[in-house]
């Protein structure tokens, strides 16, 4: 049982959730979506039921929740992975990598219901802005499109990683996608 008592009510309400959504990504992990259930969840993370009814209504909420969080750590992941591959030249080219894996990766537990509603409009618009940063700072010769197009041609290309038979697949489309852009 985690220890989620704190030294005030903030970091204990902070702790509660972050059990709670941990507990859920644990399930989802193991067994999809589809096997999370208030009980289980309560279980998982060290609470009663009643208290996690008090932080979230249902499993569909639990669910945006724990969605939300995993969008905001990609987009951090994706961030890092820029800098660390900052003037290398090969930025554009880690970044959609690792995009495409985590899409590719995804695959087995996906659940396209929790792609809706604002955390996901706003995480896609901003994986858009920062993928056409990206190509505005590419050296390379660019299609006639805007960096913004492209970078939309770039997401959704990538979004292939989904239906790729294996990782080792991934470079290879990440590869075809960044030829596409070029002239």
């Amino acid at each position: 049982m985690p220890k989620l008592w704190t030294n005030n009510v903030k970091e204990h309400r902070h702790a509660v959730r972050a059990a709670a959504l941990d507990a859920a990504a644990a399930l989802i992990a193991h067994s999809g979506p589809g096997a999370v259930s208030m009980t289980r969840v309560a279980e998982q993370a060290g609470i009663t039921r009643a208290t996690l009814y008090k932080y979230f209504p249902d499993v569909e909420t639990l669910l945006a929740a724990w969605h939300e969080r995993q969008v905001h750590e990609h987009l951090a992941a994706l961030g890092q992975i820029r800098a660390d591959a900052a003037g290398s030249g090969h930025e554009l080219q880690a970044v959609l990598q690792a995009y495409a894996l985590m899409i590719h990766d995804r695959r087995a537990y996906e659940a396209p219901h929790l792609h809706t509603g604002s955390h996901s409009d706003h995480a896609q618009q901003h994986l858009e802005a920062f993928i056409a940063d990206l190509i505005r700072g590419d050296a390379g010769d660019l299609a006639g499109l805007g960096p913004e197009d492209l970078a939309r041609y770039c997401i959704h290309a990538v979004g292939a990683a989904a239906s790729l038979s294996s990782r080792d697949a991934v470079p290879l489309l990440v590869e075809a996608t960044i030829r596409g852009i070029r002239k």
